[in-house]
């Protein structure tokens, strides 16, 4: 008989956050603790981190980081770049090498702000135009994937199991109020660099467990509005509805979880008449956004952090709170081992968000 450990199985992957209310800063080594714990839920092909307030000294700039293929996809890049923002700071983004995290890209870091002319021409404001410009180079430049391009933000992934992930990008380094982290088990897209977790734009990532059987509705959704999901992982795609219905539409992150998680019509028969008459015009208007399959998510955001079930819990999530640090995870043992003696422990129903935001901005 196999013994625990020795067998894979689909329903893997793993995800942890860790929060400050205060906004206290700590090391990314915290996040890499918490996912080295569920190792075995991950197979190696992917592996990543979601870090916020790490880079107080450039906080007013859009932070990009980028991956290439090729010299030729960077000079391309950074040509695309100089014709559209203010380039303020460049630079590789630091690692170590490392035997467990091989064929490494070209992996560098831009600090932008949009250029004022072309923010003028463009009639837009300054987010939107930079998530269309990121649009533009990941759909466009071969070889060039911009995998984070948020604002006092970064996300640093690669192909490998997480812990190893978090080594080689030496999260030791930085201190940020909130990480997420992910370890990947791919069961039907690919595993590369581009395709591991978190999934980002501008400062919204995601990091999920499971899958989604509406990928193809969901995708064909986004791309009426513009969107383009090019890194072959249905994961993609929650990053940008997200977008869309937060930033874009201005819904709040609660109503934006009913129309991702929508309940199921005997639910919404039974809820009290305002909430039922909200609910239904959110699910009738947006069904082509539902995701549907066993999942669990963790959101980040500037201020922020959400987690959230497929609206029949069929994945796993835990959420601990110690005096203002809120721990999630999709094992206890993720979250036990930063922090055993909780105020409160809470498993999250299905399809109900689990939001905590900064103290400064409740």
């Amino acid at each position: 008989m196999k013994r625990e450990g020795e067998v894979r199985i689909p329903s893997g992957c793993a995800i942890s956050g860790i929060f400050s209310k205060k906004r206290r800063l700590f090391s990314g080594e915290m996040a890499i603790d918490s996912i080295r714990v569920m190792h075995d839920r991950s197979n190696g092909l992917g592996g990543g981190f979601a870090g916020y307030g790490i880079y107080p000294e450039y906080q007013e700039y859009f932070a990009l980081h980028v991956l290439y293929d090729d010299r030729k996809a960077k000079v391309e890049t950074e040509e695309f770049l100089e014709e559209h923002f203010d380039v303020i700071n460049l630079s590789k983004i630091p690692t170590r090498k490392i035997h467990a995290i091989k064929d490494e890209p070209l992996i560098w870091r831009y600090f932008v702000e949009p250029l004022r002319t072309r923010l003028m021409e463009s009639q837009l404001e300054e987010y939107e135009y930079t998530a269309r410009c990121v649009m533009k180079v990941n759909l466009h430049i071969k070889g060039a994937c911009i995998i984070s391009s948020g604002k006092n933000m970064g996300v640093f992934k690669a192909m490998g199991y997480p812990e190893d992930v978090g080594e080689f990008y030496r999260l030791e380094d930085y201190k940020g109020y909130c990480w997420t982290a992910h370890g990947r088990y791919p069961t039907n897209t690919p595993g590369w660099w581009g395709g591991a977790h978190p999934f980002s734009l501008l400062d919204v990532s995601v990091v999920h467990n499971g899958e989604i059987s509406s990928y193809d509705a969901n995708r064909r959704f986004m791309e009426m509005f513009g969107y383009k999901c090019t890194l072959q992982t249905d994961t993609e795609v929650i990053a940008y509805m997200i977008d869309y219905f937060h930033r874009k539409q201005g819904l709040p992150l609660d109503k934006v979880a009913s129309i991702l998680a929508a309940p199921l019509w005997s639910t919404i028969d039974r809820m009290e008449e305002k909430q039922k008459r909200e609910i239904t015009y959110l699910r009738k208007n947006f069904s082509s956004a539902l995701i549907t399959g066993p999942f669990s998510i963790l959101v980040g955001f500037e201020g922020g952090l959400m987690a959230l079930n497929d609206r029949l819990k069929l994945r796993s999530l835990v959420v601990g709170e110690k005096d203002d640090m809120v721990y999630m995870g999709s094992e206890e043992s993720a979250i036990r081992i930063l922090e055993n003696d909780f105020d409160k422990l809470t498993y999250p129903k299905g399809g109900v968000p689990y939001i905590v935001k900064l103290e400064d901005q409740q």
